[in-house]
């Protein structure tokens, strides 16, 4: 315990000692997506930067309990967004392109969120501070860029943050290479590794949502920010060009090195902290557990004792036929013929239980707080992902072989018990092991860094240093099309210009011999 207390006041202490040279900063926070997921990479930010001296407003759906001084809510009105999800919602198969209706979802979300903040009673008293009061604001950036209105009229620079990979969307804004044969889009959800097949369909779907993101976003954006602000402000597509960093819910070792250019920084497991004690029933059952414990847990919203009855038991055969210990997160207090390996939790904590060594295996839906964690620790993980950005983080884990895919279509007795079997052989471990170490060697904790960019971009009005000149280019000259344009003219023309001298040649020999005949 002593051990544990000293730890959180070295954290605490290398945080401040940051800021220590720093004047406390006016720092706004603004969260409109109603997704708890998503704001548990927001919030620890959001708290750090209260702890270390600077005085935080975060405007969002979700209060913080025991708020630090200088941190205060403004909040949003709640939504059924964080209701839990039955299983029986994905018995079907999806549709070949539903990535395309992911995207509308995703499209309506982001409008409705828009509209709900822009009007609501928080932003009126936000929007009572004149210009200049905030030094730097902080927004998420995933379905709606409708809020760089707020950052336009309260003049301040301004930090995106994602808590997922990047969106296909987000690499023009950010002047980053957008480079689909080996980056997938995160409605694909492909590794770096891809097919032909999947190349192509990767090109299309990036360039495609693209320029839908385009036509539909950012016109609904521009159409709810006139009817808050009026006429006068410019178009969303050219405000959310003036973001001067993104702080990204990623990092390499996780789902692969890419080119990004300085102004987005990857802070993947900022939410992390170091393990606590175990409750005593669950700290012996693991200790008791010789051979090994399997963790099962898909989430906050997909509610495991929703499965269908057949898939239900299904996986109780085969839990019963493992020689570990399954500790599953299920709602309920029973479970139908439960066999005694199997034990039944309504919550877990789950980044304290893999803290423990005899934790073999991880049996997730691929969420990527929960994977983030199970990488932290070196766990191998069998992934069963079901929408948003899952399969995207279960297919980069397969890639590093930490990790085996088990479709939810094909879910019975055979494929649970054969892929947890496989996924328990220790060369799985041991790639774990190597994933675990790049994930956790850093130059510094992902908190600290962040802490550092938004102090930086704050105190240099903008960091405008670090943007890339591309982030103005049009897509047309930053992929070289005019060049490409004018020297597949200037062939064109030497090409024609040589067959025409090549004719004028002909024609002039065939004149020679008919006057010499």
């Amino acid at each position: 315990m002593c051990e544990n207390q000293v730890h959180k006041w070295l954290s605490l202490l290398a945080v401040i000692s940051l800021t220590g040279t720093a004047s406390s900063l006016k720092i706004l926070g603004m969260f409109a997506h109603p997704s708890i997921s998503h704001f548990k990479f927001f919030h620890p930010i959001m708290r750090g930067l209260a702890e270390a001296g600077h005085s935080v407003d975060v405007l969002s759906p979700f209060p913080d309990k025991e708020p630090p001084s200088g941190y205060t809510d403004y909040l949003l009105p709640s939504s059924n967004l964080s209701d839990a999800i039955p299983l029986t919602e994905f018995e079907r198969p999806l549709p070949y392109l539903f990535h395309y209706a992911e995207f509308y979802m995703l499209y309506v979300a982001g409008k409705e969120a828009c509209n709900t903040t822009l009007n609501s009673e928080a932003l009126a008293r936000i929007l009572k501070h004149p210009p200049g009061y905030y030094d730097v604001i902080l927004m998420e950036h995933f379905n709606t860029d409708c809020l760089m209105s707020v950052a336009h009229v309260l003049q301040a620079p301004v930090i995106g943050m994602s808590s997922c990979a990047l969106m296909p969307w987000h690499y023009e804004k950010m002047g980053a290479p957008l480079i689909p044969s080996y980056i997938s889009a995160l409605f694909m959800g492909q590794s770096q590794e891809m097919s032909f097949a999947g190349r192509l369909g990767n090109w299309i779907t990036v360039h495609s949502i693209n320029m839908l993101y385009r036509m539909f976003s950012f016109s609904a954006a521009d159409a709810l920010i006139r009817q808050k602000f009026g006429p006068g402000l410019p178009s969303t597509q050219a405000m959310v060009r003036n973001t001067s960093l993104m702080l990204l819910n990623q990092h390499f070792s996780l789902s692969g090195p890419k080119p990004l250019p300085p102004n987005i920084i990857e802070v993947g497991g900022v939410h992390l902290k170091p393990a606590q004690p175990l409750p005593d029933d669950l700290q012996q059952l693991l200790d008791k557990a010789t051979k090994g414990v399997i963790l099962i847990s898909w989430g906050s919203q997909l509610r495991a004792s929703s499965l269908s009855e057949a898939k239900r038991d299904g996986m109780v055969r085969a839990i019963g036929r493992l020689e570990q210990q399954v500790i599953w997160k299920w709602e309920n207090d029973t479970l139908p013929n439960k066999p005694d390996n199997l034990h039944i939790l309504k919550w877990l904590p789950q980044r304290d239980i893999f803290a423990h060594p005899n934790v073999k295996l991880f049996l997730s839906h691929g969420g990527l707080m929960g994977t983030s964690e199970a990488v932290s620790s070196g766990i191998p993980i069998v992934g069963m992902p079901m929408y948003g950005d899952q399969s995207l983080n279960i297919e980069s884990l397969v890639q590093r072989g930490m990790a085996l895919r088990l479709d939810f279509h094909k879910l019975s007795e055979k494929t649970v018990y054969e892929t947890l079997t496989r996924a328990l052989d220790p060369s799985f471990k041991a790639r774990a092991l190597a994933v675990a170490s790049a994930y956790n060697s850093r130059v510094q904790p992902p908190l600290e860094t962040a802490i550092w960019w938004v102090e930086h971009v704050a105190e240099t009005k903008g960091a405008p240093l670090i943007q890339p000149s591309a982030v103005h280019l049009s897509r047309f000259v930053y992929y070289s099309l005019d060049v490409y344009l004018v020297a597949i003219s200037v062939l064109l023309l030497l090409f024609i210009a040589c067959v025409g001298l090549r004719r004028i040649c002909r024609g002039g020999k065939a004149a020679t011999k008919l006057k010499r005949k």
